[in-house]
């Protein structure tokens, strides 16, 4: 059946398996997808969303590196929502709500599309390893599938184990399986391993729902979408809707606490710590009466229901006794109840910054296998080890984003560096030079570099250069254009901001806190210019955040530029951390186990003191 070899092998057909195999792919590599069930690619096993806090930036930086999922998004969105507005432009976050088996489908069809993409349905069962190289897979059939690099994906289903009360049964999904064997060959190998659990709530009909008693959540009035491509907008959406847990349902629910996986030893993992399920948010929050629940549509025809916020592994008559007590919920249907899911992880301080592992070369590790949780996560990491596996099988120079370049290398360089003991999210917070990492400017940031290494298309690089040519051209605009104090002064009155006496520049006007794009256009100069040189809506907003922010951007561009400096501080890949006797104890047990590339990452690692850079420093000649 495969008498050829593979250049990558990808196994799992989630949203890293996915993504993976459409960068290896679209880069050149013939590239097989194992996954146990083709009618699940690209499924949403949680929610129906994609985006959102942090995540919405994920999903615009791997559209803009020339990945699927933003443009699978656009496709399926039946909601679209700009997070954040009412913060500054560092904070924004697109959101998407989506048809979920539309997603799925335009997911299947996009890589069907793909050339160079092949696919197969069985279970990888294990791995074909020569010396330290691996060199294909094994399926639950036997049969050996020989590549030159293979990406695991495995999701929640090595050892799944799905928790309902005091029931529990294997599957890696509702309905699925789980996968076997390679956890034990990896252990086998040398590589650390751990558990993780996390969470889905019950699904409902909506034709049970009563509507009327909740708040509808519209999406945005002039939504938005997240492809840089020409992909459509939306031009009508459905709403969600929200409602909230009492006092009463509260009672319910602690009544199967006993019963509960989470509470009498038999959930033993850490499970999501921003995501929590309802008993742990009853029970970690005693003081509320009440949690807000979003009931989100799963598409644009089907019925079915998610009850966001409402993550529980309780016995499912508790489930349903508890859920028919929510407002809107009287008469509540399920469809299925919700469960927890428990399943083996590789801490990912094993891999390099690649995502390929130190043990075994040309192995990869992508998505909630490295201990993350999130389908942007997930799809971020198999984007970046499948455009490094095609990288390394033709020996070409590594592909890794540096963490003022993108969201993407904040994630990646927190997984490497520091590890992580719980499910790891994506936050703003979590990156230090946010106001250079924009849901606007990812394109500018990414699609050169996405271009370069052969993955994003002519089409793309074209359409990201006219754009910034047009910004760039209207911010010099709002630079060298005077105004006249007779016509800025009305708007500056109407907003209780100090009038001008004589003329100035635009570009210092427009600086103002209050003053908006929406007040600029009102003056004619502005206008005619927007009009002659046809600026759509995104490059008025990229002009927009570029002058009002541009302090603060200059000066985290700064603050990178200086911490380059040590990134360019090298460490040699066999350095001897034991003839440091100055390194405390902790650092040089941390050093020795992570083995840092450079200084820059050497300062990131928990237990590794500002004196311990310094003595590496010195050492190393600086």
């Amino acid at each position: 059946m495969f008498e050829k070899e593979y250049d990558v092998i990808v196994v799992g057909g989630g949203h890293a398996g996915a993504e993976a195999t459409a960068a290896a792919a679209n880069m050149g590599s013939k590239t097989l997808l194992v996954t146990m069930n083709l009618q699940t690619i690209g499924q949403m096993s949680c929610n129906p969303a994609m985006g959102g806090i942090a995540k919405g930036q994920i999903v615009r930086e791997i559209d803009a590196l020339g990945g699927y999922s933003g443009i699978i998004t656009d496709k399926s969105a039946i909601q679209f929502k700009m997070l954040n507005k009412s913060k500054g432009p560092a904070m924004w976050s697109p959101r998407a709500q989506n048809d979920r088996m539309r997603f799925a489908e335009e997911w299947r069809l996009a890589l069907e599309n793909t050339p160079n993409a092949d696919f197969y349905q069985e279970m990888v069962s294990g791995l074909l390893v020569e010396g330290d190289k691996v060199v294909g897979v094994r399926t639950s059939l036997g049969i050996d599938i020989r590549s030159k690099a293979v990406v695991l994906t495995n999701g929640t289903f090595l050892n799944g184990l799905i928790h309902i009360g005091e029931k529990q049964f294997g599957g890696g999904r509702a309905g699925e399986k789980a996968a076997t064997g390679i956890t034990e060959q990896l252990v086998d190998f040398g590589f650390d391993s751990g558990r993780m659990k996390t969470g889905t709530p019950p699904r409902v009909d909506g034709r049970s729902l009563d509507y009327s008693v909740m708040i509808p959540q519209p999406g945005d009035k002039k939504p938005e979408k997240f492809s840089y491509l020409d992909t459509a907008v939306l031009t009508t959406q459905r709403d969600c809707h929200m409602t909230h847990t009492s006092a009463l349902v509260h009672d319910l629910l602690r009544e199967g606490f006993d019963r509960s996986p989470m509470f009498n030893g038999r959930i033993k993992s850490i499970g999501p710590r921003y995501c929590p399920s309802i008993e742990d948010k009853i029970n970690r929050f005693a003081d509320k009466d009440s949690h807000q629940i979003f009931v989100e549509p799963e598409g644009w025809h089907t019925v079915e229901v998610y009850v966001n916020g409402f993550s529980t592994s309780l016995p499912e008559d508790v489930q349903y006794k508890a859920l028919k007590s929510v407002k809107g919920f009287e008469h509540v249907k399920f469809f299925r109840p919700g469960y927890a899911i428990e399943y083996d992880y590789f801490p990912p301080t094993q891999l390099k910054h690649t995502l390929e592992t130190k043990l075994v070369n040309n192995l990869y590790f992508a998505g909630q296998i490295n201990g993350t949780t999130g389908y942007e996560e997930a799809a971020s990491q198999g984007l970046m080890a499948g455009i490094n596996a095609h990288l390394k099988i033709n020996e070409k120079e590594a592909f890794v984003l540096r963490r003022d370049e993108a969201y993407i290398g904040v994630l990646i360089d927190d997984l490497i560096t520091k590890g992580t003991e719980e499910p790891y999210r994506m936050f703003t917070s979590r990156a230090e030079y946010r106001t250079l990492l924009r849901q606007d400017n990812a394109d500018f940031r990414l699609t050169p570099k996405g271009y370069a290494i052969g993955l994003a298309k002519e089409e793309r690089m074209r359409k990201m250069e006219s754009k910034q040519l047009k910004a760039e051209s209207f911010i010099s605009f709002f630079k060298k254009t005077s105004f006249n104090p007779d016509e800025i002064n009305p708007i500056l009155e109407s907003l209780d901001s100090a009038t001008v006496r004589q003329s100035d520049k635009l570009f210092k006007v427009f600086s103002r806190p209050k003053v908006t794009m929406d007040h600029m256009l009102q003056l004619d100069a502005v206008s005619e210019f927007v009009e002659e040189n046809e600026l759509n809506s995104e490059v008025l907003e990229q002009a927009e955040i570029e002058v009002k922010y541009s302090g603060y951007i200059e000066k985290e561009k700064n603050n990178a530029d200086k911490l380059q400096r040590l990134e360019g501080v090298r460490i040699p890949d066999n350095f001897d951390y034991s003839k440091l006797k100055s390194l405390s104890f902790e650092a040089r047990e941390k050093l020795e186990s992570i083995r840092p590339v450079t200084i820059s990452q050497a300062s990131r690692i928990s237990g590794v003191s500002p004196a311990d850079i310094s003595v590496l420093l010195v050492y190393l000649g600086r």
